[in-house]
């Protein structure tokens, strides 16, 4: 009898071993494997495609997980697009930022020095210097070349403009209110006279003016915006937090890895620089000043 027992106690322990050996293991946490980028279009999609593949060639090195980009067709669409075609992050004007930050939650994380050492932009609001305009008592009845309702330079900077001047419906107003779509198409359609006045950011129009000197000898500026970020990227909240560092560290040093430094050229900048919610202060004044909410505001063209 003792026999059997022991050999019952020694037959129960073999078996819970063996099942114990046998229990599946947990699953590790699966590592992300792409991460989807948007372009807003600020320039047409070949230059920006030109510009961003080397950097998302480097990230994805550098990191451990493709980085592809989205080009979208205009500023709105990169919030509509974290909603319905999965998008990590983007490259965010400060309006979009702004707008993207109240509405899905997104976090910056670090912006572009431009080779100038500058790493703000401003709006512009400009006209022919053979149109005659100069005030604003002067639109009335003119073309105005907006670029998006979802950008700083190119929407808010006009509407403050007209705001402060006593006009409460521009629409009205004016003869036509246009989106022209990119900064560069808002800048060339002025100066061949599609439109009467426009309002772009500042860089474009300054890059503009290098390749083609007719900008400054037949454009003149009436008034700009106060600085506001760079082009910032900004990733969903929910990503792994180990990828959101390996990303913010490896932009953060690139201009120290000769590589990098390369690809930063090509971007046309000299480094990225940490970048936090404190820096779009301008820009939520901004929408406070003219009474927008950023939550609740509809940024759809029309």
């Amino acid at each position: 009898m003792t026999r059997q027992l022991i050999a019952a106690c020694l037959c129960a322990l073999v078996l819970a071993g063996c099942a114990k050996e046998e229990a599946p293991p947990k699953k590790a946490a699966t590592q992300r494997k792409t991460l989807l980028i948007g372009l807003i279009p600020e320039q047409n999609i070949f230059k920006q495609l030109e510009r961003y593949e080397p950097l998302a060639e480097y990230l994805s090195r550098k990191t451990g997980t493709k980085v592809t980009l989205k080009i979208l067709p205009r500023y709105g669409n990169i919030i509509d697009n974290f909603k319905t075609a999965g998008m990590d992050g983007a490259f965010f004007g400060s309006f979009t930022y702004a707008l993207a930050h109240a509405k899905v939650g997104v976090e910056v994380l670090a912006r572009p020095v431009a080779q100038d050492n500058t790493s703000t932009y401003h709006g512009l609001i400009f006209v022919r210097k053979d149109s005659g305009i100069r005030t604003v008592r002067d639109m009335k009845g003119k073309r105005f070349a907006f670029v998006d309702k979802a950008t700083t330079a190119g929407y808010l900077l006009p509407l403050e403009y007209f705001r402060e001047r006593g006009i409460a419906n521009y629409k009205e107003y004016l003869k036509e209110g246009y989106f022209a779509g990119t900064h560069d198409d808002a800048i060339y359609d002025v100066l061949n006279k599609k439109a009467d006045i426009g309002a772009a950011k500042n860089t474009v129009f300054n890059r503009l003016a290098k390749a083609d000197p007719r900008i400054l000898e037949e454009l003149v500026v009436l008034t700009k915006s106060p600085d506001v970020p760079e082009n910032a990227i900004a990733l969903r909240k929910d990503i792994d937090a180990s990828l959101r560092s390996r990303l913010k560290e490896t932009l953060l040093n690139m201009h120290l890895d000769p590589e990098g430094k390369q690809v930063l050229e090509r971007v046309g900048a000299l480094k990225f620089i940490e970048t936090t919610d404190k820096d779009y202060a301008a820009v939520v004044k901004y929408a406070e000043t003219i009474h927008l909410n950023l939550a609740t505001y509809d940024y759809i063209n029309n």
